[in-house]
């Protein structure tokens, strides 16, 4: 009986705060990703240009375009499809850097896209969603632009630049700062996921399989396109691995907190567009591990393969 009343007490608490959980989360995993980063590291711009310009507009374009003919050639509506809308608008996650590094990829390249395509959202993640599912939203339902870009202002770019500025200040304590915030953060996503399950949101028989398989294709999708796209623009192994990751690995963080803002969750309703975008994300974010894991064991095998070739 207790263990009954914890769980629904969790999910109440989670429905009356689930913003704020979002928020909690984010704002922590961009505080640990600021205290990795430094001005000089933002250099790599210049000194790469060709696979800077190539990972943000593959980011920028090429993923929104395979979401919008995703989205149109199956056919998908509603939740499902505000939920892929959401994961081509919302740039690469915090997560990537780290699984570059594990895929002996350009890690420099990989901060640096992220960091800029993280700025970049605050204009076009507004655009993308609106440009992606305004159709399948209600009609009465205004895309609230500002808000979205005053959120990612105060909950990325600030958190992020107080990261930043804490690694100038007190550089002896960034690292550890730095872990700290990722755990806390992980911390924050265990508790979206049992608030979600304690409340009865993240239902797997509601979702159902199709959807789950179609989530499943669309990182598929992602993942062959960026292959493809970066082995035809003729860019380095290391290069390449680096905009792989930052294209299959996306900030659901952020996706987690938009959807609590647009589709706030209200004690007693059933909102069942809210709960798929939910279901939607959480799936992702779970399989872009998987895929990340994956593509981490491939490459370093390939990676002792060109060492002893050499």
């Amino acid at each position: 009986m207790t263990e009954i009343m914890t769980g629904v007490n969790m999910g109440t608490l989670y429905i009356e705060h689930e913003y704020w959980f979002a928020v909690f989360q984010l704002v922590l995993a961009m505080l640990g990703m600021g205290a990795t980063l430094s001005p000089k590291d933002f250099r790599e711009v210049l000194l790469e240009p060709k696979a800077v310009s190539s990972g943000s507009l593959i980011q920028l374009l090429l993923v929104p375009l395979v979401a919008y003919a995703f989205i149109s050639v199956l056919g998908i509506v509603g939740g499902l499809a505000i939920g892929i809308a959401l994961i081509a608008a919302i740039p690469g996650g915090t997560t990537s850097n780290i699984f570059t590094h594990f895929a002996r990829g350009n890690v420099a390249l990989s901060i640096t896209i992220t960091a800029l395509t993280t700025m970049v959202c605050l204009v076009s993640t507004p655009l993308i969603l609106e440009m992606l599912v305004a159709q399948y939203l209600p009609g009465d339902f205004v895309m609230p632009r500002v808000q979205i870009m005053k959120e990612i202002a105060l909950t990325l770019l600030l958190p992020l630049a107080l990261g930043m500025a804490f690694l100038r200040l007190l550089p002896q304590s960034a690292e550890a700062f730095s872990k700290w915030c990722v755990r806390g953060s992980l911390l924050g996503i265990v508790m979206i996921l049992v608030g979600s399950s304690s409340s009865g949101r993240l239902n797997i028989e509601a979702f159902g399989t199709i959807n789950m398989l179609l989530i499943s294709l669309l990182i598929l999708v992602l993942a062959l396109v960026s292959w493809f796209a970066c082995r035809g623009l003729g860019l380095s192994a290391t290069n390449a691995s680096a905009i792989d990751m930052e294209v299959v690995v996306r900030n659901v963080n952020l996706g987690l907190m938009l959807k609590a803002s647009l589709f706030p969750a209200v004690i007693g309703q059933v909102d069942q567009v809210g709960d798929t975008v939910l279901f939607s994300l959480l799936l992702y974010g779970g399989l872009q591990m998987l895929i990340a894991l994956g593509f981490i064991v491939w490459r370093r095998r390939q990676y002792r393969r060109e060492l002893a070739c050499t």
